[in-house]
């Protein structure tokens, strides 16, 4: 008998995990030859997530966890889960069942068709904020035009995969994570599920419109160097108009003679390029900046308790 581990990222979701755990054992019970377990990763909770995890996993024995010693974001946590993993599949899903379940028997049976991923994707946005949701078409749109990866626009985390690619997963030892970006670098065989949204059933989001601003734009540095590319050329540009520029005044001053310059367009040609420089050192700032978090070799995350005793 084959068995698959659900990962389950939580922060701060006291009110999600017994209809989440309730909802997909109802689900699995009618998957035959699979033995389900789940692995809940407890990222730091200030309420009682942690308290209500021990609990149900001291009634059920398929159900395990593991918790960190604070907050350090949900790539950690998926990180951690596929680390603690040890099934033939790995399925990631999150806890407040906007991952509908009722797709896990079409998973399972694309990877019995030899597919090594089975991963969703949302055919609509409904019930997010208009501009979050033209934000991410952008983004898609982005990462796919200038990046060496493809990313599915709506693709969630929410997929099922083999141990083979868990552990290419696993081989990407990134200290900042963007796991969209990596699923797609490590390649091998997708089906894609549509499915409709589903809106959050408990609990509240923990994601603002600025941290998954912050998150799709460090998938972009971490995956492309198209933005360092962008100001070359603009600075390129800047300085063949300024040339070009520079020689119609001399031809100008020459023929015509010396003109009084304008104060106005010297103080706006000033800021202008004042902001673009500004604009260049930032950009520069955050690559460097990653390449300053990775080279401090700081563990992804820190573990503070488990039940699993043979890791």
């Amino acid at each position: 008998m084959k068995k698959i581990n659900i990962i389950v990222p939580c922060y701060n979701e006291q009110d999600c995990i017994l209809p989440f755990y309730t909802t997909v054992s109802n689900v699995v019970e009618e998957i035959r030859d699979y033995e389900f377990s789940y692995l809940f990763v407890n990222d730091g909770s200030k309420d009682k997530t942690l308290k209500i995890i021990k609990e149900l996993s001291e009634s059920h024995n398929e159900v395990h966890y593991i918790s960190f010693s604070r907050n350090f974001g949900k790539e950690s946590a998926m990180y951690a889960g596929l680390e603690y993993a040890d099934g033939d599949f790995v399925v990631l899903m999150d806890v407040d069942l906007q991952d509908d379940p009722k797709i896990l028997p079409q998973m399972v049976e694309a990877m019995e068709e030899g597919y090594d991923c089975c991963a969703t994707r949302r055919m609509d946005r409904k019930g997010e904020p208009v501009i979050r949701s033209c934000f991410a078409k952008c983004f898609y749109k982005l990462m796919n035009h200038f990046t060496e990866v493809e990313i599915v626009d709506g693709a969630r985390d929410y997929r099922m995969m083999t141990r083979q690619m868990v552990d290419a997963i696993l081989s990407v030892n990134e200290r900042v994570r963007f796991s969209k970006g990596i699923f797609a670098w490590v390649g091998f065989d997708y089906k894609w599920l549509e499915y409709i949204n589903i809106e959050r059933q408990n609990g509240q989001t923990k994601w603002s419109f600025w941290s998954l601003l912050q998150y799709a734009l460090s998938g972009i540095i971490a995956f492309s160097t198209a933005p360092l590319k962008w100001m070359m050329g603009l600075g390129g540009g800047i300085s063949l108009v300024s040339l070009m520029f520079l020689l119609y005044k001399i031809l100008k001053t020459a023929i015509i003679g010396v003109d009084v310059p304008g104060y106005a367009s010297l103080v706006v040609l000033i800021c202008f390029f004042g902001g673009i420089h500004l604009f260049a050192i930032g950009l520069v700032g955050l690559y460097l900046g990653n390449v300053y978090s990775e080279s401090k070799q700081r563990p992804v995350y820190i573990l503070k308790e488990t039940d699993i005793k043979d890791k």
